[in-house]
């Protein structure tokens, strides 16, 4: 019997393909083993308290919300309080801005305090979200977040701000970006990787129609490293048409999106003279010319000038900029996140330069900025329950029953344990799967693909095709984007390869973005494939 849970989790599997751990399986020498299960309960979480949270802070720091400190009730924003709409902002100051800043930080940390939801994100966006609200003219310019739980400071300048206490609840806000809910969220995006394709579709319509307002994606927090997003690309720089990307590298799950510790090269002065020089309009014309020039001439010339173009555009850039450039876009970078002049000024120079083609701009971001909190935590706050504003601790209800995720992790450390072809595969989300407690036993059988689902099956498709077992974990709802994968390279060649779909049935709070409604009917059609739900505690 199969039954959906607002929280459960299914098991699929081709039936007659050997699975069989018996030929691997040896004598568990870990005593708290017996036969393949956990003889302990894992224990339940409990709070941090406020003095071990202040221990873990980086010495010098202080506590608290960034301009305000450890405050514990709601801050005072008295020029955030007059700006309803980006038109508000236009007349600002710089001054008055890095101030609209300071408070919206303020105010989002106060709201998702009393809410929960995704705060680590929205928290490396702040600059970056301000600047695009003064530069551009929202609804005119369409400006697409994504992932779009970056959103939140975007919902609070967008006129938005007072239903803030509603969000992820019963028809309040969504925690994405929506088109129903306002016209200046042009295009929803609660998965991941869609806004360039989603961005260079609108460019092309608003060139087919005579239309001249600007098309702006914003692609961060891991969506990068979803192949579609290197698809838009390439049929962008193909396309030559004009639109503008902004990559939110926030060094957590992007560039790469594995273990990165803050390694990235420190983004600074010469960094941000060089971005101020690569966005200038005069560099760019006279690029856009010098193209046109070339084009006239015989090939070999034209290849020559080309490549003479790309080391000295090398010279002032980032190392991601042949990769990029390669795909047709023009790249600036890198650019401080932070720092509101510099990304104001990048910004005005793309929007005002009458030049061809897509341009790329790298902006690196803290995730968790400006709440010292969520700086010293390891996910960031990436997404959080509610929690005290003060200490930043978070209020997680108090219970002895394990979830459906913590059930299956401590099943996969045992069976594990007796079986070294055992192996785990997920997508870029190993705390809600569970497999982050599995890579504490074995790291070296754990796989994070990123943002790639697609990739993630036919990767465990290749695993199981030389004899390993692969568990392949993904959000039931994020299944669904490599459905295509698992009709064609694990059904058809029948391999064994095991699907744990986390958040099976409706989720709630996240919206219908994220329900994963479609699961037993996707995979249970599919000939020898069993579909295994819990039916009980």
């Amino acid at each position: 019997m199969l039954k959906c849970s607002a929280s459960g989790m299914k098991i699929a599997l081709l039936r007659n393909s050997d699975y069989s751990a018996s030929s691997n399986k040896k004598t568990s020498k870990h005593p708290h083993i017996k036969n393949g299960k956990l003889k302990f309960k894992r224990s339940v979480a409990t709070r941090v308290s406020q003095s071990d949270a202040l221990s873990e802070l980086e010495e010098g720091q202080i506590p608290g919300i960034a301009g305000y400190g450890a405050i514990s009730s709601k801050p005072a924003t008295p020029l955030l309080d007059t700006i309803n709409f980006p038109s508000h902002l236009k007349n600002l100051s710089a001054d008055q801005l890095e101030q609209v800043a300071k408070e919206l930080r303020a105010d989002l940390i106060y709201n998702v305090s009393q809410t929960g939801g995704h705060l680590g994100s929205s928290l490396g966006v702040i600059e970056l979200t301000v600047a695009l609200n003064y530069v551009f003219d929202q609804p005119t310019d369409k400006i697409i977040w994504d992932v779009g739980h970056q959103a939140y400071p975007h919902k609070i300048l967008t006129g938005r701000r007072d239903r803030m206490n509603t969000i992820r609840q019963t028809d309040g806000l969504s925690p994405f970006t929506k088109r129903s809910e306002s016209p200046f969220d042009c295009f929803g995006a609660g998965h991941s990787s869609t806004s360039i394709s989603a961005g260079l579709g609108m460019a092309v319509a608003r060139d087919m129609q005579g239309k001249s307002n600007q098309v702006i994606a914003v692609i961060g927090d891991g969506a990068i490293t979803g192949g579609m997003a290197y698809e838009a690309m390439n049929n962008a720089g193909y396309l030559d048409t004009n639109m503008i990307i902004i990559l939110n590298d926030n060094q957590q799950v992007s560039l790469p999106t594995q273990y990165n510790s803050l390694n990235q090269d420190p983004v600074g002065a010469l960094s941000s003279t060089f971005a101020r020089l690569q966005s200038s309009k005069p560099l760019r014309e006279l690029r856009e010319s010098a193209k046109a020039i070339t084009k006239q001439m015989p090939t070999p010339v034209q290849e020559v000038t080309a490549k003479v173009d790309e080391y000295a555009r090398g010279m002032i850039s980032g190392s991601g900029a042949t990769l990029f450039e390669e795909l047709g876009l023009y790249y600036i970078g890198t650019v401080d996140g932070h720092n509101l002049n510099d990304l104001v000024a990048i910004l005005q120079e793309v929007k005002e330069t009458k030049s061809v083609g897509p341009v790329l701009i790298h902006v690196v971001t803290e995730k968790g900025r400006g709440y010292s909190f969520a700086e010293s935590a390891q996910d960031k706050y990436h997404g959080v329950s509610k929690f005290d504003l003060a200490s930043g601790e978070q209020k997680k209800a108090s219970t002895t029953i394990p979830t459906y995720t913590q059930v299956f992790a401590d099943a996969m450390v045992g069976e594990a344990m007796l079986d070294d072809s055992i192996v785990a595969v997920h997508a870029a989300m190993g705390g809600g799967t569970g497999i982050n407690h599995f890579e504490k036993y074995f790291a070296e059988r754990t796989f994070d693909v990123g943002i790639a689902e697609q990739h993630a099956v036919t990767f465990a498709a290749g695993l199981a095709a030389e004899g390993l077992k692969p568990m392949c974990t993904i959000y039931s709802t994020f299944l669904q984007r490599g459905f295509d994968q698992v009709v064609h390279d694990v059904a058809l060649q029948k391999l064994p390869v095991r699907f744990a779909m986390d958040r099976a049935g409706l989720v709630g709070a996240d919206g219908p973005t994220h329900a994963g409604a479609y699961d037993i009917t996707f995979m249970a059609f599919f000939p020898d494939m069993g579909v295994m739900g819990p039916r009980n505690e």
